[in-house]
Protein backbone atom coordinates (compact mmCIF):
# COMPACT_ATOMS: atom_id res chain seq x y z
CA UNK A 1 0.00 0.00 0.00
CA UNK A 2 1.21 3.48 -0.48
CA UNK A 3 1.23 5.99 2.54
CA UNK A 4 -1.16 8.62 1.84
CA UNK A 5 0.86 12.24 1.61
CA UNK A 6 0.66 15.65 2.15
CA UNK A 7 -0.20 15.81 -1.78
CA UNK A 8 -1.45 13.85 -4.92
CA UNK A 9 -0.32 14.57 -7.98
CA UNK A 10 -3.16 12.82 -10.39
CA UNK A 11 -2.59 15.14 -12.99
CA UNK A 12 0.87 16.99 -12.97
CA UNK A 13 0.89 20.33 -14.69
CA UNK A 14 2.56 23.59 -13.61
CA UNK A 15 3.03 23.76 -9.98
CA UNK A 16 0.46 26.13 -8.36
CA UNK A 17 1.51 28.87 -6.09
CA UNK A 18 -0.14 27.49 -3.30
CA UNK A 19 1.66 23.97 -4.04
CA UNK A 20 4.78 26.36 -3.78
CA UNK A 21 3.99 27.35 -0.69
CA UNK A 22 3.48 23.85 0.70
CA UNK A 23 7.00 23.40 -0.81
CA UNK A 24 8.62 25.57 1.40
CA UNK A 25 6.93 24.44 4.34
CA UNK A 26 8.12 21.07 4.04
CA UNK A 27 11.94 22.12 2.66
CA UNK A 28 12.00 24.15 6.06
CA UNK A 29 13.06 20.35 7.44
CA UNK A 30 15.13 19.37 4.42
CA UNK A 31 18.05 19.05 6.46
CA UNK A 32 16.36 16.05 8.13
CA UNK A 33 16.06 13.90 5.45
CA UNK A 34 17.91 11.28 4.65
CA UNK A 35 19.14 10.61 1.54
CA UNK A 36 21.30 8.03 -0.43
CA UNK A 37 24.32 8.30 -2.77
CA UNK A 38 25.91 5.79 -4.38
CA UNK A 39 27.92 4.89 -1.78
CA UNK A 40 24.77 3.53 -0.18
CA UNK A 41 24.45 -0.38 -1.24
CA UNK A 42 20.90 -1.95 -3.00
CA UNK A 43 19.32 -3.93 -0.57
CA UNK A 44 17.14 -7.00 -1.02
CA UNK A 45 14.10 -4.83 1.10
CA UNK A 46 14.35 -1.72 -1.78
CA UNK A 47 12.57 -3.99 -4.59
CA UNK A 48 8.84 -4.18 -4.97
CA UNK A 49 7.38 -7.00 -6.94
CA UNK A 50 3.99 -6.31 -8.49
CA UNK A 51 2.08 -7.59 -11.92
CA UNK A 52 5.61 -9.99 -13.11
CA UNK A 53 7.75 -6.44 -12.79
CA UNK A 54 10.52 -5.50 -9.94
CA UNK A 55 10.26 -2.25 -8.94
CA UNK A 56 12.81 -0.06 -6.71
CA UNK A 57 10.71 1.88 -3.69
CA UNK A 58 11.58 5.57 -4.96
CA UNK A 59 14.22 6.95 -2.71
CA UNK A 60 15.80 10.76 -1.97
CA UNK A 61 19.35 11.02 -3.81
CA UNK A 62 21.49 13.72 -4.73
CA UNK A 63 23.01 13.77 -8.00
CA UNK A 64 26.34 15.41 -8.89
CA UNK A 65 27.33 17.25 -11.94
CA UNK A 66 29.52 19.68 -13.36
CA UNK A 67 29.20 22.69 -15.88
CA UNK A 68 30.36 21.55 -19.08
CA UNK A 69 30.82 23.74 -22.32
CA UNK A 70 27.06 23.07 -23.85
CA UNK A 71 25.82 24.24 -20.49
CA UNK A 72 27.72 27.16 -20.26
CA UNK A 73 25.87 30.11 -20.03
CA UNK A 74 22.65 29.08 -19.30
CA UNK A 75 21.01 30.10 -16.45
CA UNK A 76 20.12 27.40 -13.85
CA UNK A 77 16.61 26.92 -14.49
CA UNK A 78 16.85 26.80 -18.50
CA UNK A 79 19.96 24.25 -17.95
CA UNK A 80 18.05 21.43 -16.23
CA UNK A 81 14.58 22.33 -18.79
CA UNK A 82 16.79 21.94 -21.73
CA UNK A 83 19.13 18.91 -20.52
CA UNK A 84 16.70 16.82 -18.38
CA UNK A 85 12.96 16.92 -20.04
CA UNK A 86 11.79 14.06 -17.65
CA UNK A 87 10.23 16.68 -15.39
CA UNK A 88 8.14 20.13 -15.98
CA UNK A 89 10.03 23.38 -16.07
CA UNK A 90 7.64 24.49 -13.00
CA UNK A 91 9.04 22.06 -11.14
CA UNK A 92 12.95 23.24 -11.87
CA UNK A 93 12.04 26.44 -10.90
CA UNK A 94 10.27 25.35 -6.96
CA UNK A 95 13.62 23.12 -6.94
CA UNK A 96 15.46 25.69 -6.96
CA UNK A 97 13.86 28.15 -4.72
CA UNK A 98 13.26 25.94 -2.30
CA UNK A 99 17.32 24.79 -2.25
CA UNK A 100 17.19 21.36 -3.83
CA UNK A 101 19.41 22.34 -6.80
CA UNK A 102 22.07 24.52 -5.58
CA UNK A 103 25.45 25.57 -7.66
CA UNK A 104 28.77 25.06 -5.74
CA UNK A 105 27.12 23.92 -2.05
CA UNK A 106 24.51 27.26 -2.52
CA UNK A 107 21.10 28.50 -3.03
CA UNK A 108 20.87 30.45 -5.99
CA UNK A 109 18.48 32.22 -8.20
CA UNK A 110 16.03 31.08 -10.76
CA UNK A 111 18.61 33.45 -13.00
CA UNK A 112 21.34 32.57 -12.18
CA UNK A 113 23.73 31.76 -14.82
CA UNK A 114 26.41 28.90 -14.76
CA UNK A 115 29.84 29.05 -15.39
CA UNK A 116 32.47 26.23 -17.07
CA UNK A 117 33.21 23.42 -14.05
CA UNK A 118 30.54 24.64 -11.26
CA UNK A 119 29.42 22.07 -9.18
CA UNK A 120 25.53 21.06 -9.37
CA UNK A 121 23.66 19.30 -7.56
CA UNK A 122 19.91 18.02 -7.56
CA UNK A 123 18.69 16.30 -4.46
CA UNK A 124 15.10 14.60 -5.58
CA UNK A 125 12.75 11.98 -4.47
CA UNK A 126 14.24 9.09 -7.56
CA UNK A 127 12.03 6.32 -9.26
CA UNK A 128 13.58 4.07 -10.77
CA UNK A 129 12.14 2.26 -14.23
CA UNK A 130 10.81 -1.42 -13.80
CA UNK A 131 12.16 -4.22 -14.79
CA UNK A 132 10.96 -7.65 -15.21
CA UNK A 133 10.55 -9.79 -12.25
CA UNK A 134 13.12 -12.47 -13.30
CA UNK A 135 15.82 -13.76 -11.12
CA UNK A 136 19.23 -13.72 -13.03
CA UNK A 137 20.68 -17.27 -13.03
CA UNK A 138 23.98 -17.53 -11.90
CA UNK A 139 25.78 -19.88 -14.17
CA UNK A 140 29.19 -20.47 -12.76
CA UNK A 141 30.68 -18.60 -9.17
CA UNK A 142 34.11 -19.05 -9.27
CA UNK A 143 36.65 -17.11 -6.88
CA UNK A 144 37.49 -14.08 -9.43
CA UNK A 145 34.48 -14.41 -11.74
CA UNK A 146 31.22 -14.70 -12.10
CA UNK A 147 29.07 -15.73 -15.25
CA UNK A 148 25.05 -15.16 -15.28
CA UNK A 149 22.71 -15.42 -17.60
CA UNK A 150 21.44 -11.67 -17.86
CA UNK A 151 17.71 -11.54 -18.53
CA UNK A 152 16.22 -8.78 -21.00
CA UNK A 153 15.21 -5.59 -19.97
CA UNK A 154 17.72 -5.31 -17.48
CA UNK A 155 20.80 -2.65 -17.81
CA UNK A 156 24.06 -4.24 -16.48
CA UNK A 157 25.27 -1.60 -14.22
CA UNK A 158 23.91 2.35 -13.00
CA UNK A 159 23.17 4.26 -16.07
CA UNK A 160 20.33 7.12 -16.55
CA UNK A 161 17.39 6.40 -14.10
CA UNK A 162 18.64 3.10 -13.34
CA UNK A 163 20.76 1.94 -9.94
CA UNK A 164 19.25 -0.39 -8.19
CA UNK A 165 17.54 -1.96 -11.11
CA UNK A 166 20.43 -3.41 -12.40
CA UNK A 167 22.67 -6.50 -12.83
CA UNK A 168 25.10 -5.51 -10.60
CA UNK A 169 22.09 -3.73 -7.96
CA UNK A 170 20.71 -7.07 -8.08
CA UNK A 171 23.16 -9.24 -7.62
CA UNK A 172 24.66 -7.72 -4.65
CA UNK A 173 21.45 -7.02 -2.81
CA UNK A 174 19.92 -10.78 -3.25
CA UNK A 175 23.28 -12.50 -3.31
CA UNK A 176 25.55 -10.09 -1.28
CA UNK A 177 28.21 -10.49 -4.55
CA UNK A 178 30.46 -7.20 -4.35
CA UNK A 179 32.45 -5.47 -5.53
CA UNK A 180 32.13 -6.67 -9.16
CA UNK A 181 33.43 -5.31 -12.38
CA UNK A 182 31.19 -6.56 -15.82
CA UNK A 183 33.89 -7.46 -18.18
CA UNK A 184 32.03 -6.90 -21.46
CA UNK A 185 28.83 -5.15 -22.39
CA UNK A 186 25.15 -6.31 -23.04
CA UNK A 187 21.91 -3.92 -24.73
CA UNK A 188 19.73 -3.74 -21.65
CA UNK A 189 16.88 -5.14 -24.12
CA UNK A 190 19.30 -8.21 -25.17
CA UNK A 191 20.07 -11.36 -22.96
CA UNK A 192 22.65 -13.81 -22.41
CA UNK A 193 26.25 -14.56 -21.23
CA UNK A 194 27.61 -11.60 -19.47
CA UNK A 195 30.75 -12.34 -17.47
CA UNK A 196 31.65 -10.38 -14.73
CA UNK A 197 34.69 -10.06 -12.56
CA UNK A 198 35.17 -10.23 -8.71
CA UNK A 199 37.94 -7.75 -8.81
CA UNK A 200 39.64 -4.82 -11.19
CA UNK A 201 42.76 -6.61 -11.83
CA UNK A 202 41.01 -9.67 -13.31
CA UNK A 203 38.46 -7.31 -15.58
CA UNK A 204 41.42 -5.42 -17.05
CA UNK A 205 42.74 -9.02 -17.71
CA UNK A 206 39.47 -10.43 -19.68
CA UNK A 207 38.87 -7.13 -21.52
CA UNK A 208 42.37 -7.05 -22.78
CA UNK A 209 41.93 -10.38 -24.36
CA UNK A 210 38.69 -9.14 -25.42
CA UNK A 211 40.69 -6.38 -26.90
CA UNK A 212 43.13 -7.89 -28.50
CA UNK A 213 40.95 -9.84 -30.29
CA UNK A 214 41.68 -12.88 -28.91
CA UNK A 215 38.25 -14.17 -27.43
CA UNK A 216 35.68 -15.52 -30.03
CA UNK A 217 31.85 -13.61 -29.26
CA UNK A 218 28.61 -15.66 -30.01
CA UNK A 219 25.51 -14.20 -30.14
CA UNK A 220 22.14 -15.74 -31.94
CA UNK A 221 19.56 -13.54 -33.36
CA UNK A 222 16.23 -14.17 -35.12
CA UNK A 223 15.45 -11.94 -37.96
CA UNK A 224 13.19 -11.49 -40.75
CA UNK A 225 13.31 -13.42 -43.60
CA UNK A 226 15.43 -16.38 -45.47
CA UNK A 227 18.80 -15.67 -44.50
CA UNK A 228 20.95 -17.14 -47.43
CA UNK A 229 22.19 -20.38 -46.85
CA UNK A 230 24.54 -20.98 -49.91
CA UNK A 231 24.20 -19.27 -53.23
CA UNK A 232 25.94 -20.50 -56.78
CA UNK A 233 27.55 -18.54 -59.01
CA UNK A 234 29.25 -19.18 -62.45
CA UNK A 235 33.22 -19.53 -61.75
CA UNK A 236 34.01 -16.61 -64.46
CA UNK A 237 31.71 -14.51 -62.55
CA UNK A 238 33.48 -11.76 -60.83
CA UNK A 239 33.07 -12.18 -57.22
CA UNK A 240 34.08 -8.41 -56.42
CA UNK A 241 30.75 -7.49 -57.99
CA UNK A 242 28.23 -9.29 -56.58
CA UNK A 243 25.54 -7.62 -54.42
CA UNK A 244 24.87 -4.39 -53.65
CA UNK A 245 25.54 -4.98 -49.67
CA UNK A 246 29.35 -4.72 -50.69
CA UNK A 247 29.52 -7.82 -47.60
CA UNK A 248 32.63 -10.04 -48.07
CA UNK A 249 31.65 -13.58 -48.95
CA UNK A 250 33.92 -16.59 -47.83
CA UNK A 251 34.48 -19.33 -50.83
CA UNK A 252 34.83 -22.66 -48.64
CA UNK A 253 34.21 -24.97 -51.69
CA UNK A 254 34.69 -25.53 -55.04
CA UNK A 255 32.95 -28.11 -56.69
CA UNK A 256 33.29 -29.32 -60.77
CA UNK A 257 30.40 -31.02 -61.82
CA UNK A 258 32.21 -33.71 -64.44
CA UNK A 259 29.59 -33.47 -66.91
CA UNK A 260 30.56 -31.78 -69.96
CA UNK A 261 26.70 -29.41 -70.03
CA UNK A 262 27.94 -28.51 -66.31
CA UNK A 263 30.03 -25.54 -66.04
CA UNK A 264 32.25 -25.22 -63.13
CA UNK A 265 30.09 -24.44 -60.41
CA UNK A 266 31.25 -22.55 -56.95
CA UNK A 267 29.37 -22.66 -53.81
CA UNK A 268 29.23 -19.84 -51.04
CA UNK A 269 27.52 -20.85 -48.00
CA UNK A 270 26.11 -18.68 -45.44
CA UNK A 271 28.79 -16.93 -43.81
CA UNK A 272 28.76 -13.44 -44.65
CA UNK A 273 31.35 -10.85 -43.16
CA UNK A 274 29.95 -7.75 -42.71
CA UNK A 275 32.61 -4.53 -43.07
CA UNK A 276 31.08 -1.50 -42.43
CA UNK A 277 31.11 1.53 -40.26
CA UNK A 278 29.24 2.28 -37.13
CA UNK A 279 28.40 5.52 -36.41
CA UNK A 280 26.29 5.78 -32.87
CA UNK A 281 24.27 9.11 -32.28
CA UNK A 282 24.01 9.02 -28.09
CA UNK A 283 21.21 11.55 -28.44
CA UNK A 284 18.76 9.53 -30.41
CA UNK A 285 19.67 5.77 -28.61
CA UNK A 286 20.28 5.23 -32.63
CA UNK A 287 23.09 3.60 -34.96
CA UNK A 288 23.81 3.55 -38.79
CA UNK A 289 25.99 1.63 -40.62
CA UNK A 290 28.10 3.51 -43.49
CA UNK A 291 30.60 1.22 -45.92
CA UNK A 292 32.10 4.51 -46.48
CA UNK A 293 35.34 4.52 -45.06
CA UNK A 294 35.21 8.33 -44.53
CA UNK A 295 32.71 8.09 -42.63
CA UNK A 296 32.28 9.65 -39.16
CA UNK A 297 32.20 6.03 -38.13
CA UNK A 298 34.03 3.36 -36.01
CA UNK A 299 34.81 0.35 -38.08
CA UNK A 300 33.20 -2.32 -37.27
CA UNK A 301 33.19 -6.31 -38.59
CA UNK A 302 31.07 -8.79 -37.76
CA UNK A 303 30.14 -12.58 -39.17
CA UNK A 304 26.58 -14.25 -40.20
CA UNK A 305 25.58 -17.88 -40.44
CA UNK A 306 22.62 -19.13 -41.01
CA UNK A 307 21.35 -21.95 -38.45
CA UNK A 308 18.05 -22.89 -39.28
CA UNK A 309 14.81 -21.07 -41.03
CA UNK A 310 11.02 -21.51 -41.31
CA UNK A 311 10.62 -19.38 -44.16
CA UNK A 312 9.42 -16.28 -42.36
CA UNK A 313 12.50 -15.79 -40.13
CA UNK A 314 16.04 -17.30 -39.12
CA UNK A 315 18.30 -18.05 -36.55
CA UNK A 316 21.86 -16.57 -37.28
CA UNK A 317 24.70 -16.91 -35.41
CA UNK A 318 25.90 -13.89 -35.31
CA UNK A 319 29.92 -13.65 -34.63
CA UNK A 320 31.21 -9.69 -33.63
CA UNK A 321 34.88 -9.28 -34.37
CA UNK A 322 34.39 -5.54 -32.88
CA UNK A 323 32.31 -3.98 -30.36
CA UNK A 324 30.31 -0.84 -31.70
CA UNK A 325 27.45 0.42 -29.81
CA UNK A 326 24.48 -1.68 -31.58
CA UNK A 327 26.87 -3.25 -34.04
CA UNK A 328 24.54 -6.53 -34.56
CA UNK A 329 21.71 -4.89 -35.04
CA UNK A 330 22.48 -2.56 -37.39
CA UNK A 331 24.57 -4.91 -39.51
CA UNK A 332 21.83 -7.14 -39.83
CA UNK A 333 19.58 -4.18 -40.99
CA UNK A 334 22.23 -2.95 -43.32
CA UNK A 335 21.93 -6.92 -44.81
CA UNK A 336 18.09 -6.13 -45.00
CA UNK A 337 17.88 -8.96 -42.16
CA UNK A 338 16.77 -6.81 -39.21
CA UNK A 339 15.82 -8.75 -35.94
CA UNK A 340 12.00 -9.96 -36.44
CA UNK A 341 10.90 -7.36 -33.06
CA UNK A 342 13.75 -5.19 -32.98
CA UNK A 343 11.38 -1.62 -33.38
CA UNK A 344 14.71 0.41 -33.76
CA UNK A 345 15.47 -0.96 -36.92
CA UNK A 346 13.05 -2.69 -38.58
CA UNK A 347 12.71 0.38 -39.89
CA UNK A 348 15.49 3.72 -40.79
CA UNK A 349 12.69 6.09 -40.31
CA UNK A 350 11.40 4.95 -36.54
CA UNK A 351 13.32 6.01 -33.37
CA UNK A 352 11.14 5.28 -30.54
CA UNK A 353 11.87 7.78 -27.82
CA UNK A 354 13.72 6.54 -24.62
CA UNK A 355 11.21 5.07 -22.50
CA UNK A 356 8.39 4.42 -25.15
CA UNK A 357 7.68 1.12 -25.31
CA UNK A 358 7.92 -0.95 -28.36
CA UNK A 359 6.44 -3.65 -29.63
CA UNK A 360 3.16 -5.36 -28.36
CA UNK A 361 2.19 -6.01 -25.26
CA UNK A 362 2.67 -9.47 -25.36
CA UNK A 363 6.36 -8.79 -25.07
CA UNK A 364 5.90 -8.70 -21.66
CA UNK A 365 5.08 -12.25 -21.25
CA UNK A 366 8.40 -13.43 -23.77
CA UNK A 367 9.59 -16.40 -23.35
CA UNK A 368 12.47 -17.09 -20.49
CA UNK A 369 16.15 -15.71 -21.71
CA UNK A 370 17.14 -19.76 -21.58
CA UNK A 371 14.98 -22.33 -22.51
CA UNK A 372 15.68 -24.52 -19.04
CA UNK A 373 14.95 -21.67 -17.08
CA UNK A 374 11.07 -20.98 -17.80
CA UNK A 375 9.94 -17.09 -16.64
CA UNK A 376 6.68 -17.84 -17.65
CA UNK A 377 5.57 -17.89 -14.53
CA UNK A 378 6.70 -14.48 -13.74
CA UNK A 379 3.17 -13.32 -12.78
CA UNK A 380 3.57 -16.02 -10.22
CA UNK A 381 6.09 -13.47 -8.80
CA UNK A 382 3.74 -10.53 -8.01
CA UNK A 383 3.03 -11.93 -4.20
CA UNK A 384 6.69 -12.06 -3.32
CA UNK A 385 7.57 -11.00 -0.23
CA UNK A 386 8.66 -7.31 0.38
CA UNK A 387 7.95 -3.98 2.22
CA UNK A 388 5.53 -2.44 -0.05
CA UNK A 389 5.04 0.64 1.83
CA UNK A 390 6.72 4.02 0.51
CA UNK A 391 5.96 7.68 1.50
CA UNK A 392 5.01 10.12 -0.84
CA UNK A 393 7.11 13.77 -1.88
CA UNK A 394 4.99 16.43 -1.66
CA UNK A 395 7.25 17.83 -4.84
CA UNK A 396 7.74 14.96 -6.55
CA UNK A 397 6.09 14.83 -10.20
CA UNK A 398 6.35 10.83 -10.10
CA UNK A 399 4.66 10.19 -7.10
CA UNK A 400 2.61 8.80 -5.78
CA UNK A 401 3.06 5.87 -8.78
CA UNK A 402 6.05 3.85 -8.67
CA UNK A 403 7.10 3.72 -12.17
CA UNK A 404 8.76 7.21 -12.95
CA UNK A 405 7.21 8.98 -16.69
CA UNK A 406 6.94 7.49 -19.55
CA UNK A 407 7.90 3.62 -18.24
CA UNK A 408 4.61 2.10 -17.94
CA UNK A 409 5.07 -0.25 -20.47
CA UNK A 410 8.10 -2.56 -20.84
CA UNK A 411 9.85 -2.75 -23.48
CA UNK A 412 9.83 -6.17 -25.70
CA UNK A 413 12.62 -8.47 -25.17
CA UNK A 414 15.05 -8.44 -27.89
CA UNK A 415 15.72 -11.64 -30.53
CA UNK A 416 19.80 -11.18 -29.17
CA UNK A 417 21.01 -13.41 -26.97
CA UNK A 418 24.80 -13.34 -26.20
CA UNK A 419 25.40 -17.48 -26.25
CA UNK A 420 29.18 -17.68 -25.88
CA UNK A 421 32.51 -16.26 -24.63
CA UNK A 422 35.98 -18.47 -25.56
CA UNK A 423 39.53 -17.80 -25.71
CA UNK A 424 42.49 -19.90 -25.87
CA UNK A 425 42.61 -21.67 -21.96
CA UNK A 426 38.90 -20.60 -21.06
CA UNK A 427 35.00 -20.65 -22.60
CA UNK A 428 31.26 -19.65 -20.98
CA UNK A 429 28.22 -20.89 -22.33
CA UNK A 430 24.73 -19.84 -21.86
CA UNK A 431 21.56 -21.71 -22.89
CA UNK A 432 19.68 -20.56 -25.80
CA UNK A 433 16.35 -18.68 -25.30
CA UNK A 434 12.97 -20.55 -26.21
CA UNK A 435 12.57 -18.29 -29.23
CA UNK A 436 15.66 -19.43 -30.67
CA UNK A 437 13.15 -22.94 -31.31
CA UNK A 438 11.68 -22.68 -34.57
CA UNK A 439 8.75 -24.44 -35.67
Amino acid sequence: MVKDGPLRMNKRKALSAETEKEIETTNMDFEKIVWQTPANPPERQDYIFRNGRRHVKPYYFEFISHVNKRWNGKTIVDLFTDEFRGRPRDYYVSAVKCGRIKVDGKMVDVSYIVRNSQKITHFLHRHEPPVMAWDIPILLEEPDVVVICKPASIPVHPCGQYRKNTVVGILEAEHGLAPLFPVHRLDRLVSGLLIIARSAVKADQLRQQIMAREVRKEYIARVVGVFPEKQSWDTELDLVNLGNTKSAYRVIKLIYMGRESYPAVLFVFSQQVVSANVDHDAREQRSTAEVDTNSAGKSACTKFTRVSTNGTHSIVLCEPVTGRTHQIRVHLQHLGHPIANDVLYLSKDVAPRPGQATGNKAANREPSPTSDIPLDSSSDLVEKKSGEDFSIDPMCTNCPDLAPKGYGEIEEALWLHCAKYSAPGWAYECPYPDWALLN
